[in-house]
C-alpha cells in the first residue's frame, strides 16, 4: 500500500514481509519521483510540425542548412511565436524574418542540426518526393504528439464553421504525413476521418467535426 503527498508516493509499505516481528509493518521511503521536463523536445516537436507543413530547408552557401518557413503576413502572432520557439531551440543563432510580398514573409534560420532533426534532407527533392513524415520519438509520447500537431495544423490546417459546426482540417500531398496526423489525433482520444481528394492533383484530408472545441483548447491551436 501506498501513502501519498500531493500525488507523490513518500511511503510504500509493505504487510507481507515474513520477516517483520509481530505483524508489523516494513515502510520503505522511496525518494520523490522526480518531474520530467521535456523542454526543449517539445519545442522541437513543435517546429518538426512547423517544417513539416510551410517549411523548407536548402543549403545555399555549401555551409549550413537553411530553414525557411513561409508566414501569411494576416497572422502576426503565429509568426512570432515560430520566431521565438526557433530562438529557444537555437539561442546562438540569428532568427530572420524576410518580407517577400504583403501576403507573407519568410522565417530564416540556419543550423546544420537540421540534418538530423529534420524528417527530409536537403538537395535529395521536395517532402513530398521523399515521403517526409513525423519522427518517431515525436510519436511515443502524448506530449511531444501534442505539440507537433499544433505546429502542423497552424501550418497546414484550418479551423471554420460548417453550419454552425466547429471543424478542424488538415491537408497536404504526403499521404504517410497525412495518416501520421490521422493516428496522432486518435492518439489523443479523438476520432478524425481521413479523405482522399483527386482534384488537379492528389490531395489528403484529415477532419475532425465532433468534440472539435476540446481539442481546439487542448492543443491551444490558434493562428491568431
Amino acid at each position: 500500500m501506498y501513502r501519498l503527498l500531493n500525488g507523490r508516493v513518500l511511503e510504500l509499505v509493505d504487510n507481507r514481509d515474513s520477516k517483520s516481528r509481530d505483524r508489523k509493518v516494513v515502510r520503505v521511503r522511496l525518494p520523490p519521483r522526480p518531474l520530467v521536463n521535456y523542454g526543449k523536445k517539445k519545442v522541437l516537436a513543435y517546429i518538426v510540425g512547423i517544417a513539416l507543413g510551410d517549411g523548407n530547408i536548402s543549403n545555399p552557401n555549401g555551409r549550413a542548412i537553411r530553414l525557411r518557413v513561409t508566414c501569411d503576413t494576416k497572422y502576426p502572432k503565429l509568426k512570432n511565436e515560430i520566431v521565438k520557439n526557433l530562438q529557444v531551440l537555437l539561442p546562438a543563432n540569428k532568427v530572420s524574418t524576410i518580407h517577400r510580398k504583403e501576403s507573407y514573409c519568410d522565417v530564416s534560420v540556419y543550423s546544420n542540426k537540421f540534418t538530423q532533426w529534420l524528417p527530409w534532407k536537403s538537395g535529395n527533392g521536395s517532402k513530398v518526393s521523399q515521403n517526409a513524415r513525423v519522427p518517431r520519438w515525436i510519436l511515443r509520447r502524448p506530449v511531444f504528439i501534442r505539440e507537433c500537431l499544433r505546429g502542423l495544423l497552424q501550418t497546414d490546417g484550418s479551423i471554420y464553421q460548417d453550419r454552425g459546426y466547429l471543424m478542424v482540417n488538415f491537408t497536404n500531398r504526403i499521404p504517410a504525413l497525412a495518416n501520421d496526423v490521422f493516428s496522432m489525433i486518435q492518439r489523443l482520444g479523438f476520432s478524425p476521418t481521413f479523405h482522399k481528394l483527386n482534384v488537379g492533383r492528389v490531395k489528403y484530408t484529415v477532419r475532425l467535426a465532433r468534440d472539435t472545441g476540446r481539442f481546439v483548447r487542448y492543443l491551444q491551436f490558434s493562428k491568431d
